[in-house]
């Protein structure tokens, strides 16, 4: 079995489907398709395997052949020593991580000069081999034949050290001995978190926040993940000092007893450590080989260990959180006007028509210092009348209720209007605004005019505006800051290309950023396409396309299914049917003698045609039925429909809120230990994951999602702290407060909690959910 044919069966084995299946997609990623491309289209070769197993199978695989050079690369270091012997050779094919690897590799590994080593130097490999395999040596009487004046080797107990070093290393270097104490340390041990009392004094406002923490005892196998972030970023800020603490069997009355993992080393070694001087020496060894060579470093092993699962579990939080803000469901084609508030600086005004093109801006002065209020509203209604306005998109940022005040000023004294008003997210939209791309875009407007266009854009269509940004600006994370960002980039990149393609990108509307995420595309042939559409007009048909410079047949393939041509000359350029599979559709319409146009939104003729019917060598059942479901409803749109929950008009502050008061509020972010909720006061309040549902929950995204609208009541409001505790079991009462202690609402919140929106008395705008994820994203973070 060669390298590759070991990766695809290692591949089907975690996957639990077919090496057929495997071979297929490996295949497919090799010969450059994408993800979206081979979970839609090429389900026949693949065997059905979806977006979610292709992309677990793409990271495992980059994984797997990391894991074959570095392979290869040990046992070629071996074999230049003249140390690979037939069982290391078998040991080292039969690894399947990289931890397995090393563990083996140690022993051969060129170091730096160890104690032990110069002990060999010294002669002394005899001297601890004859103690450790003979017994009933002596071991101060052998230590006599091994003395060496030239290396320093003056007397026996020298020559003992040396020996000790020698059997310590050669202990600490065997893979299946460190294999099984640092599995058994991880299933036993405790990591414990210290106060740095002086660094604690030096700054107590930043150190309150991991004051939870200042003693705190938990086994390594049930610590959450956040909770491991929260620690070790409390030890980066130096708050915090960790450790992990060992398991200790001590008598009380004889301190001398050994620990229990010197005795998993002895045991292991079939080492017999009785009152014999052999045995006191041997015990001697384990002590050394536990307590010198591997406390530190297995310590160490398993504190990255937590760290690597918990920034896992980090970026699969933050990609499913920005998969539903991404498929938040969009406003659609209906003018909107997006303002920006602000105070000294006024409120920033854009109007956008249903394609989202702008056709007014405006800066207005309704606040501190100048207090225009119905200068304001005079203005701002003109512009909804001449351009009838539908939505009025409010940011979230400073001033934002005092703006929204403004709003419903301006509705009530003029009832024509029928506009409705909208808090959105403003998180990241400055990095937007000072961005070449909105530059680009926008270059006739000021910077601080185009953030009030991308808040107007963000409620029409939320994926189209946010591809824009760079997701990690978008704030939907938990503990994003401490994790590895280029997995976490990587991810994220995944979450955007797989929403975009999910919904399928209007060719002859879209931006370049949004045509980027395409499959098959990248940022230099989208650029391409927009020049050529902007030079020659829109594009009239998919086989258009191939005109564009560096679009060429293998990218037509990747991408075409996924772009859609509205009033194409062929119809089904406006759904998601390949144009390779057309002739299957064409072979429908023959038979039915009916043209494709007639086929499409066709329910009740679709009905009775047979998928079986229409398969061919290239196009097998899967794809058939695909085909039969996108005529029935073309271009159907993944997305919910648009919605927008209604807080309270009678609560606006911290203050306004009772115990026991049952609100409307939309989920901002879901973390692992529960979900904020936005309930119109400027504070996210927190449902913990034991109040999210009467029966026991694992994971809170099985419950809620981000933008999702839910009802919950309050059970305590620190007005302090500025923290609410809320509940989504109706039943609960005050007293039940679940997560009122847990540490991670301090050290673990998230960071919309730093930055308010300022109070204002109008009637909270509604703000939109679509059972997804758009309005006040991660709280009231400000932008950028």
């Amino acid at each position: 079995m060669n390298t590759e044919q070991r990766i695809i069966a290692q591949l089907a084995d975690e996957l639990q489907c077919k090496s057929s299946q495997v071979d297929a997609a490996v295949n497919l990623l090799n010969e450059g398709a994408t993800v979206p491309f081979i979970a839609r289209y090429r389900k026949e070769a693949t065997g059905g395997l979806n977006d979610t197993a292709l992309r677990t199978l793409q990271e495992r695989l980059v994984y797997l052949r990391e894991l074959e050079e570095r392979r290869a690369s040990i046992i070629e270091s071996i074999q230049t020593q003249g140390k690979l012997s037939p069982e290391l050779a078998a040991a080292l094919a039969a690894a399947t991580t990289k931890q397995t690897l090393e563990d083996l590799y140690l022993p051969y590994k060129p170091k730096r000069r160890t104690r032990a080593q110069i002990a060999r130097e010294a002669g002394l490999q005899g001297l601890a081999d004859h103690i450790l395999n003979e017994p009933n040596c002596v071991p101060l009487d052998a230590a006599q034949a091994y003395l060496n004046p030239e290396h320093n080797i003056t007397e026996p107990k020298a020559a003992l050290d040396g020996a000790r070093d020698i059997l310590a290393e050669t202990f600490a270097e065997d893979a299946a001995l460190l294999a099984s104490l640092r599995e058994r340390l991880f299933q036993e041990g405790h990591i414990r978190a210290l106060e740095v009392p002086e660094k604690t004094a030096e700054k107590p406002q930043e150190a309150s926040k991991f004051r939870d923490y200042f003693e705190h005892q938990e086994a390594l196998t049930q610590i959450a993940s956040h909770r491991v972030l929260a620690l070790l970023r409390g030890r980066e800020q130096g708050f915090l000092s960790l450790a992990i603490n060992l398991p200790q069997v001590l008598a009380e009355n004889n301190p001398r007893a050994a620990h229990p993992f010197e005795t998993h080393i002895a045991k292991h070694w079939s080492l017999n450590r009785d009152d014999s001087p052999r045995g006191q020496f041997l015990s001697e060894v384990c002590r050394w080989t536990w307590k010198i060579k591997l406390t530190a470093t297995l310590e160490n092993e398993l504190l990255s260990r937590l760290r690597d699962s918990a920034q896992e579990e980090a970026i699969a939080v933050f990609g499913k959180n920005l998969k539903d803000l991404l498929l938040a469901a969009p406003a659609g084609g209906r003018a909107t006007m997006g303002l920006d508030p602000g105070i000294r600086t006024g409120v920033k005004v854009a109007v956008l028509d249903g394609t989202g093109q702008v056709r007014a801006t405006s800066t207005v002065y309704p606040h501190e210092p100048r207090r225009e209020w119905d200068k304001t509203i005079a203005q701002l209604a003109a512009l909804c009348s001449q351009h009838q306005v539908e939505l009025i998109a409010v940011g979230n940022g400073t001033a934002s209720r005092e703006t929204d005040q403004l709003v419903a000023d301006m509705l009530a004294r003029h009832p024509d209007l029928k506009a409705k008003r909208v808090m959105v997210s403003e998180a990241g939209a400055s990095v937007y605004s000072a961005s070449a791309l909105a530059s680009q875009e926008l270059p006739e407007l000021d910077i601080s005019i185009r953030g009030a266009v991308s808040i107007a854009r963000r409620l029409q269509d939320p994926l189209a505006e946010l591809v824009k940004i760079d997701p990690k600006s978008i704030g939907v994370g938990q503990y994003q800051h401490d994790v590895d960002q280029r997995q976490l980039g990587q991810r994220l990149d995944a979450v955007v290309e797989d929403c975009v393609n999910a919904v399928g990108v209007e060719v002859n509307t879209a931006s370049e950023s949004l045509l980027a995420r395409v499959s098959g595309l990248n940022s230099t042939v989208a650029k391409a396409l927009v020049q050529y559409r902007n030079a020659n007009g829109p594009f009239k048909s998919r086989a258009a396309l191939k005109s564009v410079p560096r679009l060429g047949d293998k990218t037509f393939e990747q991408a075409a299914g996924f772009l859609r041509i509205h009033g194409a000359e062929n119809p089904l350029d406006a759904s998601s049917v390949h144009p390779e599979a057309y002739p299957v559709v064409q072979a429908m319409a023959q038979k039915a003698n009916k043209p494709v146009g007639e086929l499409i939104g066709n329910h009740d003729f679709l009905k009775t045609l047979k998928a079986q019917d229409y398969t061919t060598a290239q196009f097998g059942l899967p794809t058939v039925q695909d085909i039969l479901l996108e005529l029935d409803k073309p271009g159907r749109d993944p997305r919910p429909h648009f919605q927008a929950a209604q807080f309270n008009d009678a609560v606006h502050t911290l203050s306004d809120l009772k115990i026991g008061m049952v609100l409307e509020g939309v989920v901002t972010n879901v973390a692992n230990f529960g979900a904020f909720v936005d309930i119109g006061v400027h504070q996210d309040g927190l449902v913990h994951i034991s109040a999210l549902a009467d029966g026991f929950v694992k994971d809170p995204h099985s419950v809620v999602k981000t933008g999702q609208i839910v009802r919950v009541r309050v059970l305590e409001v620190d007005t302090q702290r500025k923290r609410i505790a809320l509940t989504m079991r109706l039943q609960d009462k005050a007293e039940a407060n679940p997560g009122r202690s847990n540490p991670e609402r301090n050290a673990g919140k998230h960071q919309s909690h730093k930055n308010e929106r300022r109070p204002g008395k109008a009637p909270e705008a509604p703000a939109f959910a679509g059972n997804s994820a758009m309005a006040l994203a991660f709280g009231k973070a400000k932008r950028g």
